[in-house]
């Protein structure tokens, strides 16, 4: 039998499965998902006149990969979303091949420096893109829209850049104001290296430096982009280099981090010891920040494509749609006695219409407590102590044979996420999964707070020091919530649960 091919038991279980849960019932209320097909990569996030843009990796013609264009969502507040129209699609080239849209940035060119706009217009999009031909190139391209990214013109003599390989991508731009000059990052996935280049007009492009053959190389790197983070606590800011590559677990995907300086031309990366992972779940890959943000938006925003590859093509979500995107998250970096280190929480605006269902505080725990709340669209928050406990365990989407499991070992100081017995697990043997991640209390308490959404979880400990994020496919459809103390006694100062509108 061929690897991947799976057996007529499985493939009875999986339709089974899906009679029982359509579509959708795993269709996320508050993440964003495409209306129908596939998605992968988010692409050229930008913030202009009111307007957040989403452009993503997108197949027109169905929900497995391929075809790849720019699609395109806007919104006004990162929470609610309205779907335009594909933004750049895959094209003819004369000899016969498709050129693909892959995956890339987009900035704002308000001095007209490319000179593609009017003189004096100061809202010119420009999109920097892989331009991909199966099997024979890979090359940077560019693309400009006068419309707020409602029509684009291809440049006309694309690429930009073109070192004559077959595997060169994922391009991201920043605007350089030290020396009035734009800096793309830029990857060699196979070799590891993340290149930089600057420009003065978006079109030619001069080699500045590489970093790279460090931290994880356990899978090919994709999706870099080099950002300004605010230190929490201090006025000072430190750049931060994303690249997507492997994961503690070895063959899954994460997204790894480096913190360090950037000159306008070299990154320097702070001495690690360890490797940083963005977040340590399996389904979130190639997040990239928003550029163009206001000035009153001193953290950065990023938003991660919810998936895993090793399974992304068989999620189990009908013919209809596959795969979607995480919530916007707010970065900043906080001092540790092991240096520098990432925060996440989701955008302050994602409270905006939510609606307490549910709330307890200074509750004693000893075995099991259910929650008088089911359901499968929430944000919780939750903050215990420990105490005698040995463990303390929070069961989400009950039901009467399954949940998805977060448990905190207290002699570990180790808080896991399981879903092995979350819902749908067979439909891809690399599909269950436990992750676990080192989180020490604070002052006896840990703090977590889950946003629930259908068949997303993000799960955010310590005021975000720590993140998780997973699918789950649930069948039974209960959405309980429990709590167990084992061991001892555990404090419950607080729980609440929100609802989202």
């Amino acid at each position: 039998m061929k690897k991947g091919t799976p057996s007529l038991l499985l493939l009875l279980f999986s339709v089974v499965c899906w009679a029982q849960n359509k579509p959708q019932d795993y269709r996320p209320q508050y993440h964003y998902t495409a209306p129908k097909n596939w998605v992968n990569d988010p692409n050229g996030m930008v913030y202009l006149d009111g307007e957040y843009h989403l452009f993503y990796q997108y197949n027109p013609f169905g929900n497995v990969w391929g075809h790849m264009s720019w699609a395109h969502a806007v919104s006004k507040d990162l929470k609610n979303w309205e779907t335009l129209p594909v933004a750049l699609p895959e094209f003819d080239n004369p000899d016969g091949t498709q050129t693909m849209i892959f995956s890339g940035c987009a900035v704002i060119d308000s001095m007209n420096t490319s000179r593609f706009f009017e003189k004096g217009f100061k809202k010119g999009m420009v999109a920097i893109f892989t331009s991909h031909i199966e099997g024979k190139a890979q090359h940077q391209s560019i693309a400009y829209s006068a419309d707020k990214g409602r029509t684009w013109k291809r440049y006309d003599k694309n690429p930009v850049l073109d070192l004559g390989m077959k595997d060169f991508r994922d391009p991201n731009v920043i605007w350089y104001p030290q020396k009035q000059v734009w800096i793309m990052t830029v990857v060699k996935p196979l070799e590891y290296i993340a290149q930089f280049y600057e420009s003065k007009d978006l079109k030619k492009w001069t080699l500045l430096s590489e970093f790279g053959k460090q931290g994880d190389m356990t899978k090919i790197w994709e999706c870099p982009s080099l950002t300004k983070v605010p230190v929490a606590g201090s006025k000072e800011t430190k750049w931060v280099l994303m690249i997507s590559s492997g994961h503690r677990q070895k063959n899954y995907l994460a997204m790894q981090y480096f913190v360090g300086d950037f000159d306008g031309k070299t990154f320097t990366s702070q001495k690690q010891n360890e490797i940083l992972y963005v977040d340590e779940g399996k389904d979130f890959y190639a997040a990239i920040p928003f550029n163009n943000l206001p000035k009153s938006q001193t953290k950065p925003i990023i938003i991660g494509w919810v998936n895993d590859w090793e399974y992304a093509r068989e999620i189990p979500t009908g013919d209809t749609w596959r795969g979607g995107f995480s919530v916007a998250r707010e970065l900043s970096l906080k001092k540790t006695a092991d240096g520098l280190r990432l925060v996440q929480l989701p955008v302050s605006s994602f409270k905006n219409g939510q609606k307490e269902a549910f709330s307890v505080k200074n509750k004693t725990i000893e075995g099991n407590y259910t929650v008088p709340f089911k359901g499968e669209v929430f944000d919780l928050t939750v903050e215990i102590q420990p105490q005698q406990a040995k463990t303390v365990t929070f069961n989400v989407f009950q039901s009467k044979d399954e949940a998805t499991v977060i448990r905190y070992d207290v002699a570990a100081q180790e808080l896991s996420l399981d879903r092995t017995h979350s819902g749908q697990v067979n439909f891809h043997p690399r599909f269950s999964s436990v992750e676990r991640v080192k989180v020490p209390l604070k002052d006896g308490k840990l703090k977590i707070r889950l946003l629930a959404d259908k068949s997303i979880l993000e799960l955010y400990a310590q005021d975000g020091e720590s993140v998780m994020t997973d699918w789950v496919f649930p069948t039974q459809h209960e959405g309980g919530i429990s709590l167990t103390s084992e061991g001892g006694k555990a404090k419950l100062n607080s729980l609440t649960i929100h609802t989202l509108h």
